[in-house]
């Protein structure tokens, strides 16, 4: 029997024959691949193919600009012989050219149609119509030379309309009855019909022209053919008619609308008025008319619009020939009021959108209007800034008008337009998105017409401030009443105290009066505004200054009334911590105390007392430990008064003013370094010693005596020792610095004497030893410096 080894290592045989025969096979496989790209034909590369030339243009495109610019040429050859042949003929060769050349243009579409060249047809159509026209020209020159050109033309151009509109509607196409079945479609004409149309804008126009009719019959005219226009624009179903209609439509009827606002406004006569008024409502009906047609909101509400602003054009119009001039634009206010009833009907979204955007526009207008003789009210009143009690006038008008600023004409009315525009705004929004704005709009309206009313009404001096002062107090009252802020409210109150406060400059007892009466009102209202404090210290200098003019006094005396000023802001500020109103209420004491310094300036004595009281406020400000940085103020404050006091006794010692300032800073330093020993010596104490030392040794340079050099000198070993024994660099380097510079002063002389004794050479030849000891002991030095160095560096 046949040996059969064991069943695993049988296994093991065949997987290892497996990969043997699965190895070769591989081999094989490739060495074929091989052999089949040998044995393969080479392959020649694709030649380069040739660059396409695309056609910048379309087949259709060229057809275009070969049919138009045949039409066109043969227009113009048309136009030449009608122009320059024409005498050479007579009647019947005339008639028989013109007529047979017209008729083969008119016809030939027919046949051109019907093999379906309608580009072509297209063009020979043109040039028909072209030719009739010429026939008009040359039919008056003939048979009519003696009319009236205006005239001729008129009736010429709505005959042309006719012909070229039955011409268009002619070769337009049967159209196929219901149920027939369909056919191939029939082609049409583009050109006659908006051809035709545009002939039809002439018609009525030329004819007034011709009559002499004036300007009411010319605008009728265009009014009307505009109408024609807004009809065939929201009818006709055909794209080029419509856009003609709506082009003649848009433009003769802004023309027409506005001569007619023209005619409206330059109108002396009832009946000159009344006819403007219904030129400009018929217009008004035109824009509405289209606007409901219009299936394009956007378009239909910008048109209503328009209709809306020529109706209150028109109606407002109407009473202005018979009122006074200041009542001509409350006329057309009350007009636009009227005009929002028309937003509470059923109109469409679109027109009632439009109407409304029409009556806001003259409202915005009106109020615009209005806006000069509230500047004048407003700004008016500073004139008195530069006459200050020099007299209180006898009205409002004359307190607020000045040279610069005249009363506007006509402003009589200015505060009821401003009043019906509040009142419009507070009854008419009702939405809950603009309802917070248009609140904010009525009040600043109310409150500017209050600012206006006393000078329009040119009630007296005395009555005008009392009203103002109770419209300020009014809004006040109504900032303090209502729950949530009202920062527009108060700013209208802020800006209307300071136009009164001014106003009050022309009488002693009425400045004292409203000055003392604003900062009790806005002391009053401190909790609800952060802007509340300041404006109440600031009427409160203000009152400090006019209370020491009105006792006499002089300005340096009342610069100590003024401080009072920033003393009640420091106490103020302190019990503001965390309210926003802090920061402004310190800053509007401090500008109180630099108005004190300032009117104490030309008293020196004085102004070192009011330096010293202001440095004291800053001190008692810096106590707080969030205010520490104001401590720097207060000692500045400090030293200016001190330096002012020594001015005063006459000191001229340098010292004098410097030691007042390196004393504190060397004390501070002493005690920051305490605090931090890490604190280098010269944060510590630069400053401090700088600011004796350097000055004092710029004066001893050019002092001739010697007493100032030796004091200096003494110091400055001083300042170097007690640097040395507390290896302190500051000290050392400041101290030795000086102390050499000083003792060079002092051997100047002397050594400028010797240099003059000596020959010559001998200033060369030092000059050669000492560059011969330098060099020869050049690695000792720096070895020294280094040893400097590291001694220096090791100090603190």
């Amino acid at each position: 029997m046949t040996h059969l080894p064991p069943p695993a290592e049988e296994l093991r045989l065949l997987d290892n024959e497996l990969r043997q025969l699965d190895a070769r096979r591989a081999l094989l496989l490739t060495r074929r691949a091989w052999l089949i790209t040998a044995l393969r034909p080479p392959v020649a590369p694709p030649l380069p193919r040739p660059p396409l030339h695309r056609p910048e243009t379309t087949a259709p495109r060229v057809q275009n600009v070969l049919l138009v610019l045949g039409g066109a040429l043969l227009t113009i050859a048309a136009i030449a012989f009608t122009l320059v042949s024409w005498g050479r003929m007579g009647i019947a060769g005339r008639a028989l050219v013109l007529g047979a050349v017209t008729l083969a243009a008119l016809g030939s579409p027919v046949l051109l149609l019907r093999h379906r060249l309608r580009s072509t047809a297209e063009a020979v159509a043109g040039l028909g119509l072209a030719l009739t026209v010429l026939d008009v020209y040359a039919l008056h020159e003939v048979a009519f030379p003696d009319t009236n050109g205006l005239g001729y033309a008129a009736i010429a151009s709505a005959l042309l309309a006719a012909l070229w509109t039955t011409y268009g509607l002619a070769l337009g196409g049967p159209r196929r009855p219901t149920g027939e079945p369909a056919t191939p479609a029939r082609l049409t004409l583009r050109l006659p019909l908006p051809t035709a149309l545009a002939a039809a804008q002439l018609p009525l126009i030329l004819w007034a022209a011709a009559a002499d009719a004036g300007a009411p019959a010319m605008t009728a005219a265009l009014l009307v053919t505009a109408a024609l226009d807004t009809a065939l624009a929201l009818r006709v179903p055909v794209p080029s008619v419509r856009l003609v209609a709506a082009v003649g439509a848009y433009g003769l009827g802004g023309w027409g609308s506005f001569a007619a606002g023209w005619l409206s406004w330059t109108a002396t006569g009832p009946s000159a008025v009344a006819r403007a008024a219904a030129l400009l409502l018929f217009a008004a009906a035109i824009a509405l008319a289209a606007a409901w047609r219009l299936p394009d909101t956007n378009v239909a509400t910008w048109v209503a619009s328009a209709g809306g602003l020529l109706t209150v054009a028109a109606l407002g119009g109407v009473p202005r020939s018979s009122l006074p001039g200041e009542w001509t634009v409350p006329g057309y206010l009350v007009c636009a009021v009227a005009l929002l009833a028309a937003v509470r009907t059923r109109l469409p979204e679109p027109m009632r959108r439009g109407l409304a955007l029409a009556a806001a526009s003259v409202q915005a207008v009106t109020v615009v209007w209005a806006l000069p003789p509230v500047a004048v009210a407003l700004l008016g009143p500073l004139a008195w800034v530069g006459r200050v009690w020099t007299g209180a006038p006898s009205t409002a008008r004359e307190a607020v008008a000045s040279d610069g600023l005249p009363w506007p004409p006509y402003a009589a009315t200015a505060p009821l337009v401003l009043v019906v525009v509040a009142a419009v705004l507070a009854l008419a929004v009702r939405g809950t998105r603009w309802r917070p704005s248009a609140t904010i709009g009525a009040s600043a309206l109310v409150w500017a017409a209050a600012l206006v009313l006393p000078a329009a009404l040119g009630i007296p001096y005395w009555a005008g401030m009392s009203a103002q002062g109770l419209t300020i107090v009014a809004a006040l009252a109504s900032v303090v009443r209502s729950a949530q802020p009202r920062p527009v409210l108060f700013l209208l109150a802020l800006v209307g105290s300071g136009s009164l406060a001014c106003l009050s400059l022309a009488a002693e007892g009425t400045t004292l009066g409203v000055l003392a009466a604003l900062t009790v009102l806005f002391a009053a209202v401190s909790g609800r505004s952060r802007l509340a404090p300041v404006a109440a210290l600031t009427y409160a200098t203000a009152l400090a200054c006019a209370v020491g003019a009105s006792l006499g006094w002089q300005p340096q005396y009342i610069a100590l009334l003024v401080l009072l000023v920033p003393v009640v802001a420091a106490l103020l500020a302190a019990r503001l911590a965390g309210s926003p109103a802090r920061v402004p209420v310190e800053v509007t004491g401090a500008v109180a105390g630099l108005l004190a310094v300032g009117l104490a300036v030309p008293d020196p004595p004085l102004l070192a007392l009011v330096l010293a009281l202001c440095a004291v406020i800053a001190a008692g400000t810096a106590v707080r430990e969030d205010r520490r940085p104001v401590g720097y103020a207060a000692t500045a404050l400090f030293v200016l008064a001190a330096w002012v006091r020594l001015a005063c006794w006459g000191v001229g010692s340098v010292e004098a003013y410097t030691l007042p300032v390196t004393v504190p800073a060397l004390l501070v330093g002493a005690l920051g370094r305490r605090k931090d020993p890490l604190t280098s010596s010269w944060t510590a104490y630069g400053a401090g010693l700088s600011v004796t030392l350097v000055p004092s040794l710029l004066t001893a340079w050019i002092d001739p005596d010697w007493p100032r050099p030796l004091l200096l000198g003494v110091a400055a070993l001083a300042v170097t020792l007690v640097g040395a024994r507390h290896r302190l660099r500051a000290p050392l380097v400041l101290g030795g610095g000086v102390l050499a510079l000083d003792a060079l002063h002092e051997l100047a002389p002397y050594l400028v004497q010797m240099a003059g004794a000596l020959p010559r050479w001998v200033p060369p030849a030092l000059a050669g030893l000492v560059l011969l000891a330098l060099g020869a002991t050049y690695e000792q030095r720096i070895r020294d410096a280094r040893r400097v160095r590291e001694v220096l560096g090791r100090m603190r």
